[in-house]
């Protein structure tokens, strides 16, 4: 791999600092918007790796390599901070992606077992996750540390990011999946259920209407853009006041139309979408 790439500060009275996302595909706009409402002041670059998508049914050298990739683009075009908006890619390649660029704040997407753990008073939970994130050692790790008097159920969902990511033309699968993942967790007597991967939340409605409204969806993405916040260097936090220099833009490796399609209702109509084919 070719060395990592250093990246020139920002100067004093300069635009707002670059935070670059990526997710393998568009699951991670919801991450985005968070950012969003977060640091409205921010310049904000998300990259969907639709292309090579989905990481989760993917083998572990296959998403380091692709993240790795992601990675080095969003260090060229100037990003100061980088959030891996895939639970898979954090996961699978986080750690090697901070040894590979020291120079850039690094956060990560994880399942929410903590605070589904500290919010579930029966103490029985579900992580609906992708095979790959529900396999690794930082999974594992989270249960571990964060949920160790608690049921945990892992919910591999083979499929169904896969099937999100396909947009209306995976509407159909999309209900089928569903259905065979959420109606054994119905009969559970659950707590919570986490949503595991940053492309759940875009049919929440549809998994709480499976699950009904006993059960408390877990969704990281507000509390991902808060800690994103908190590791901004407080010279470079943008204040409100920038907006009218805030920019946020779009890029994929994939079909630019599906990206945007996704965006505008993804985002809630509130930005011009506009997706460039990198």
């Amino acid at each position: 791999m070719p060395p990592p790439i250093a990246t020139p500060a920002p100067s004093p009275g300069g635009p707002p600092p670059l935070i670059g996302i990526f997710d393998s595909g568009v699951g991670g706009l919801s991450v985005l918007r968070a950012l969003h409402g977060q640091l409205p002041g921010a310049r904000l670059l998300y990259v969907a790796d639709s292309a090579y998508a989905p990481y989760g049914d993917r083998d572990p050298e296959y998403v380091l390599e692709r993240a790795t990739r992601v990675a080095d683009h969003l260090a060229r075009q100037g990003a100061r901070m980088v959030v891996v908006a895939c639970n898979t890619a954090t996961a699978r390649a986080i750690d090697m992606l901070r040894l590979r660029h020291p120079e850039l704040s690094w956060v990560g997407v994880e399942p929410g077992v903590k605070p589904a753990a500290l919010a579930s008073p029966g103490g029985r939970i579900a992580v609906m996750a992708t095979p790959s994130t529900l396999a690794s050692a930082r999974y594992a790790d989270l249960v571990a540390r964060h949920a160790p008097g608690c049921t945990v159920h892992a919910v591999p969902c083979a499929g169904l990011a896969a099937a999100i990511e396909r947009g209306p033309a995976g509407a159909d699968e999309v209900e089928q999946l569903l259905d065979r993942y959420c109606l054994p967790l119905a009969d559970m007597s659950l707590d919570s259920v986490v949503l595991g991967c940053t492309h759940y939340p875009f049919v929440e409605d549809r998994i709480r209407a499976r699950l009904g409204d006993g059960v408390r969806l877990l969704d990281t993405a507000d509390a991902i853009a808060r800690r994103a916040a908190q590791l901004l260097p407080s010279a470079t936090v943008p204040s409100p006041m920038a907006a009218n220099r805030a920019t946020v833009q779009l890029q994929t490796t994939g079909h630019p139309e599906r990206l945007a399609g996704m965006a505008q209702h993804g985002l809630g109509g509130h930005w011009p979408v506009e997706v460039v084919h990198v």
